[in-house]
């Protein structure tokens, strides 16, 4: 873990200290010592944003982060999206449940067979009859009540 801030700093202590601020930050602390492979796999999750966090990025890709898991860890996973976007690292994630997109982004970019169809906040996304055809089909509910 303290491998990645290497590309920041030569300095061993300062390394392992931030290596230990943010495993705290992500939740495995306690979990520091074990086997990456004894993990649970929202614990692996969390360890690989933890590499990703120890090398001080600006911004951050997350892709499909939320695959293979159920909901209760899916709201786990977010919240832990949002306390690193609260510390100043911007995402850009990649992800295919709504859910998680509209509870995390304030920005959706919406792509439907690798083309742009539409931009915007989550709020015009949901409203927006390109995406409401492309993702729920024409003749839906939900389409033609909008």
């Amino acid at each position: 873990m303290a491998v990645s801030c290497f590309n920041w700093t030569s300095d061993i202590e300062e390394a392992e200290s931030h290596a230990w601020e943010v495993l705290n930050m992500v939740g495995l602390s306690k979990k520091a010592l074990g086997q990456a492979s004894a993990t649970t796999t929202p614990d692996r999750k969390r360890l690989e944003m933890a590499r990703a966090l120890a090398s001080k990025p600006k911004l951050m890709l997350l892709d499909e982060v939320m695959a293979s898991l159920n909901p209760t860890e899916q709201t786990e996973i977010i919240g832990l999206v949002k306390k690193i976007r609260s510390s100043g690292v911007s995402i850009f994630i990649i992800e295919h449940s709504m859910r998680v997109i509209m509870g995390l982004c304030d920005r959706i970019c919406v792509i439907h067979h690798g083309e742009r169809i539409s931009v915007g906040t989550p709020k015009e996304i949901c409203a927006d009859r390109k995406v409401i055809e492309a993702y729920l089909g024409e003749g839906n509910a939900f389409a033609k009540a909008g």
